[in-house]
C-alpha cells in the first residue's frame, strides 16, 4: 500500500530575499559570537603561517654555518609557543563558529514549528506529513553541518590561502604564477560539480521524505496493517523505499567524491612544478634554500586547504539545497487569515456571539464539484441540530466555522464581522470543536482534558470527567488522571476517546460548541447521558450538534437537513418528522433497532 509519491528530480532555488528575511536576523543577533569566532579564526591562521619563516631562518643559518645551539632552541621554542598559541585559538574559534550553527539550527526549527503552526488545513492537505517531518530534522541538521564545520572550512580555506600566497609572493612572485597555474581548472571543474551536486542533493532530500512519510503511515496505521496480513507488503516496499534512497546518495557521492581527488591532483600538479622551478631557482642563487623551504611549506599549508575543498563544497551544498527546502516551506502562506491589520482588527464585544452565512459556498482545493453550496444559516443561542446522509457536507461546514479553510467575503459573519475581518485566533478562542476522529496526545488523561486550559485545578478537570461520563473509567486505570493514554489515547476505546475529548471542550468552557458525530462510538443510554450534560453546560450558549441520531435531535430547536451540500430541510423535530420523508425514514429505522435491541436483551 504505497502512501507517497516518487520524488523529483529539479533542484530548488533559494527564494528571493531568504537571506535578508530568514537568515540575516539570526545572523545579527550572533553577530558578537561570529565576529569573534572569525576573528580567531584569522589570528590563528597567520600566526600558523608565521612557521615556515622560523624555517626559513634556521635552514639558511644552518646552509651559510653560523647557527648556534642556542640561536636553534630560540627558534625552537618559538615555533613552539606559536603552535600552542595558534591551537588554542582554533579551538576557541571552532567552539565560536561550530556553537553558532547550534543556534541557527534552535533558531531555524522555532520559525519552522511556529509557522507550520499558523498555517491552515489546505496547507496540510498539500504537503505529507513526512516531508514536514523531514524538513524539521534531516533538512535542519544538514543546515547546521553547513553552517557549523561548512562555513568554519569555508572561512578557513579563505583565509590560510589568501595568507599563504601572500607569503609566498613576498618570496617569488614568479614562482607564485607558477604553483597557481592549476586552479583555474581546479575552480572551473568545482562549479560544474558543485552544480550536480545541488540537483542531486535535492533528489537525496526528497528521497528521505518519502521514506519518513511511508514509516509515519506505517506506524499510525500498524493495527490496521497487521488485522490486514500487509506486514510482509509493507517491508518491501519500505525496503523499495530505502534503496532508493540510498541510491540517491550514491549518486550524489559519486559527484562529492571526484571534488577531493581533483583537489589532490590539482595541488600534486602544482607541487611537481614548484620542485622543479624552485629547485632551479635555488641552483640559480635566485632563492636561498631556506626560502624554498619556506616555499615548499606554504604551497603545503595552501594545498591542504584545497584538498577540503571538496568536503566543504559538498557539506555547503547540502545545506543550502535544504536551506532551500526550508524557506520553500516557510514562503507559503496561510489562505485563513484576517485582511486587516492587527491594529484594525474588530473587537468581538458579544459574551455570546452570534453566526450568520450568507449563501455560503464552498469547494475543497482541487476539486470542481462544491462541498456546500448556498448556505443560508443563523446559528445563535441554543441547541442547532444537523443531519444528512454521508457526504451531504455537515463535517465541511463545522471545519469552515471553526476557520479551517478559506470562504468568500461576506459570506460568514461572525457577531456582526466578516470573519475574513478578523484573525483566526480571535474566533477559535469563541469556538471548541469536537470532531469524531478524536485527537488526543500520548500524555496522561488529565493532560489531555485539560489542554486548551493547561492551568485547571484537578477538581475541575475531574468535575469535567463527570460530565462526560467517563471519571469512573478513568479512575479505573492504573494511575487515575496520571495514567499515560499512549499514542493517539492507543490504550482507549473510541467511545472513551470520544468522551475525553468533549471533557476537554467542558472544560474550556466557550460560547459556541460543536458536536461533530462525536458521540456516534457511544451507545444510546451513554450518549442521552452525555448530551444531557452537553445541554446544561451549554444553556444560554450555542451548541451546534452534528449527529444521525434522531432521539438527540429531538431536544435540538432547529433541525437543519444537509444534502449534497445544500440546505434540504429544516425546521423542528416535529416539523421534519412532518413533512421530511428522510427524517421520518430515519427515526423509524432507529426506534426499529432499538425495539430489536430491547427483546434480545429480555432473553
Amino acid at each position: 500500500m504505497r502512501t507517497v509519491s516518487r520524488s523529483t528530480s529539479e533542484p530548488i532555488a533559494l527564494p528571493a530575499g531568504i537571506l535578508t528575511d530568514v537568515l540575516c536576523p539570526i545572523f545579527h543577533r550572533f553577530r558578537r559570537r561570529l565576529l569573534l569566532g572569525l576573528t580567531a579564526l584569522l589570528a590563528s591562521d597567520v600566526l600558523y603561517l608565521t612557521l615556515p619563516r622560523y624555517l626559513k631562518i634556521g635552514v639558511d643559518e644552518l646552509a651559510q654555518g653560523i647557527a648556534t645551539r642556542q640561536r636553534l632552541l630560540v627558534l625552537a621554542c618559538g615555533i613552539l609557543l606559536t603552535a600552542v598559541v595558534t591551537g588554542l585559538l582554533r579551538y576557541v574559534w571552532r567552539t565560536l563558529l561550530i556553537g553558532f550553527s547550534r543556534h541557527l539550527e534552535t533558531a531555524l526549527r522555532d520559525r519552522l514549528i511556529s509557522h507550520v503552526l499558523s498555517m491552515d488545513q489546505t496547507f496540510f492537505d498539500r504537503r505529507p506529513l513526512g516531508e514536514i517531518m523531514a524538513h524539521a530534522s534531516n533538512d535542519l541538521s544538514a543546515v547546521q553541518l553547513s553552517f557549523g564545520l561548512g562555513l568554519a572550512a569555508a572561512a578557513d580555506v579563505a583565509v590560510m590561502s589568501v595568507a599563504a600566497v601572500l607569503f609566498m609572493l613576498h618570496i617569488s612572485p614568479p614562482l607564485t604564477l607558477l604553483a597557481a597555474l592549476p586552479l583555474p581548472l581546479l575552480a572551473v571543474c568545482s562549479w560544474f560539480l558543485s552544480h550536480e551536486l545541488h540537483r542531486r542533493f535535492e533528489q537525496v532530500q526528497s528521497q528521505f521524505g518519502l521514506l519518513t512519510e511511508f514509516a509515519r503511515n506505517t506506524l499510525v496505521s500498524i493495527r490496521l496493517i497487521k488485522s490486514c496480513t500487509r506486514e510482509e507488503q509493507q517491508m518491501r516496499e519500505f525496503g523499495q523505499l530505502g534503496q532508493d534512497y540510498v541510491a540517491s546518495n550514491i549518486r550524489a557521492a559519486m559527484i562529492q567524491g571526484l571534488l577531493l581527488p581533483l583537489a589532490l591532483l590539482t595541488g600534486s600538479f602544482g607541487t611537481l612544478l614548484v620542485l622543479h622551478s624552485g629547485g632551479t631557482m635555488v641552483i640559480s642563487q635566485v632563492i636561498s634554500i631556506g626560502e624554498f623551504v619556506a616555499f615548499i611549506t606554504y604551497f603545503a599549508m595552501l594545498a591542504m586547504p584545497l584538498a577540503t575543498v571538496g568536503w566543504a563544497t559538498g557539506l555547503i551544498r547540502r545545506g543550502m539545497t535544504s536551506l532551500a527546502r526550508i524557506c520553500r516551506l516557510l514562503t507559503a502562506t496561510s489562505t485563513v487569515k484576517a485582511s486587516l491589520h492587527e491594529t484594525a482588527q474588530p473587537v468581538i464585544r458579544q459574551s455570546r456571539p452570534h453566526i450568520s452565512l450568507r449563501r455560503l459556498s464552498f469547494s475543497y482545493p482541487g476539486t470542481i464539484t462544491p462541498a456546500l453550496s448556498d448556505m443560508n444559516v443563523e446559528i445563535g443561542p441554543g441547541i442547532l441540530g444537523i443531519s444528512g446522509r454521508t457526504g451531504s457536507g455537515k463535517s465541511t461546514l463545522c471545519r469552515l466555522l471553526v476557520r479551517q479553510y478559506p470562504v468568500a467575503d461576506g459570506s460568514y459573519l461572525f457577531a456582526g464581522h466578516d470573519v475574513n475581518q478578523i484573525d483566526p485566533a480571535l474566533i477559535w478562542r469563541h469556538v471548541s470543536w469536537v470532531d469524531r476522529n478524536t485527537s488526543l496526545f500520548s500524555a496522561s488523561a488529565a493532560e489531555n482534558i485539560s489542554l486548551a486550559k493547561p492551568d485547571a485545578p484537578l477538581a475541575e478537570i475531574m468535575e469535567a470527567a463527570r460530565l462526560a461520563a467517563v471519571h469512573d473509567e478513568i479512575m479505573a486505570m492504573p494511575d487515575g488522571y496520571q495514567t499515560r493514554l499512549g499514542e493517539k489515547g492507543i490504550r482507549l476505546s473510541g467511545g472513551q476517546k470520544q468522551r475525553i475529548a468533549i471533557a476537554r471542550a467542558l472544560l474550556a468552557d466557550r460560547p459556541i460548541l460543536i458536536i461533530d458525530d462525536a458521540l456516534s462510538a457511544l451507545d444510546a443510554e451513554t450518549a442521552q447521558q452525555v448530551f444531557a450534560a452537553l445541554r446544561d453546560r451549554q444553556r444560554g450558549k450555542t451548541l451546534l450538534l452534528v449527529s444521525h441520531h434522531v432521539q438527540l435531535l429531538a431536544h435540538a430547536d432547529h433541525i437543519l437537513l444537509l444534502d449534497q451540500g445544500r440546505i434540504a430541510e429544516q425546521g423542528s423535530h416535529a416539523q421534519l418528522m412532518a413533512r421530511s420523508t428522510y427524517y421520518q425514514e430515519t427515526a423509524s429505522r432507529q426506534q426499529g433497532k432499538e425495539e430489536s435491541g430491547a427483546q434480545l436483551r429480555l432473553f
